[in-house]
């Protein structure tokens, strides 16, 4: 890419954004260079379709010029473009038609079908496998090397079969079982991440009781998820795994069913916990009548 050749700086940027009655002051963290900016504007939450707005705006007004004297383009990046909000993506949309001849945008995501049909129906789409446990064994290797440590047989690879294909997360785990214990040993325990015990430690608090005092509980447990940047996604889905490894068989597929119900209306909605929360109400309900029917 161009931008390779050019001084990549990190900046803090600060926008003040004329809302018609008010000024929002928004700041956000960007990678740039002569050629490119990245940024991912779902980093401001409900405000990120100021940010799309203003920052190819901004582009626009200053476009490179090349060595004879023609005016070029700047490329934009934008990160975690299915965590838009809906009026972000419909912004995008109508900014990208306005001044597609002065900046060229490269939208990346981890899901798709999050993004709308008219933003997908205006680009090229590109899907990027996951890296194999091979590809990420030869990462974790390198890393070793770079660093001096010596990694027994079979050890690289252990980790990259819990990573579930997950490269960030390969390298926090690799990291994790260098403070715990170096000299590695080739069966030493590869310890799950700290927010996956912690829910996993939420189902059983479900499982043992369905009550709105545990109820309440369960709320400030995940709450606590949120705002330490576990994404809403991620903590639905991984609660649901949990359950699903108590659960009887015949309630498997009622439960999936309500998980994927609010996970829609989590997609629709402003305020994750309102929906994982639900969730957990019903559960607890389908749950308790069960064990009703059961045992009396």
């Amino acid at each position: 890419m161009l931008w390779i050749l050019n001084l990549v700086k990190v900046e803090n940027r600060n926008w003040k954004i004329d809302a018609g009655s008010r000024t929002i002051d928004l700041e956000l963290t960007t990678l740039a260079s002569t050629n490119h900016v990245e940024l991912s504007p779902s980093d401001v939450g409900l405000q990120d379709r100021y940010i799309v707005q203003e920052i190819i705006k901004e582009m626009a007004k200053n476009r490179p010029i090349d060595t004879k004297g023609k005016k070029g383009f700047k490329v934009l990046v934008l990160n975690e473009v299915d965590k838009l909000s809906r009026e972000a993506q419909h912004s995008l949309r109508r900014t990208m038609e306005k001044y597609s001849a002065s900046c060229r945008l490269i939208l990346c995501c981890n899901s798709s079908s999050k993004v709308t049909e008219a933003i997908r129906s205006r680009c090229l789409n590109i899907r990027i496998n996951a890296p194999s446990a091979e590809q990420i064994v030869k990462v974790l290797e390198f890393i070793g090397k770079k660093e001096g440590l010596q990694i027994p047989s079979g050890f690289a690879a252990r980790i990259a079969e819990k990573s579930n294909r997950n490269l960030r997360r390969a390298i926090l785990s690799f990291e994790t079982c260098r403070v715990q214990q170096y000299p590695f040993t080739s069966n030493q325990a590869i310890p799950p991440m700290d927010w996956e015990e912690y829910i996993s430690e939420i189902a059983t608090d479900i499982m043992k009781e369905q009550s709105p005092k545990r109820l309440f509980q369960v709320r400030g447990k995940v709450y606590e998820l949120l705002i330490n940047c576990i994404p809403p996604e991620i903590v639905l889905k991984r609660l649901l795994h949990e359950l699903l490894k108590k659960l009887d068989a015949e309630l498997k597929h009622e439960v999936c069913h309500w998980a994927a119900y609010y996970e829609h209306r989590m997609r629709l909605g402003q305020k994750a916990i309102f929906h994982i929360e639900a969730f957990v109400a019903k559960f607890m309900s389908i749950y308790k009548a069960f064990l009703i029917a059961t045992f009396g």
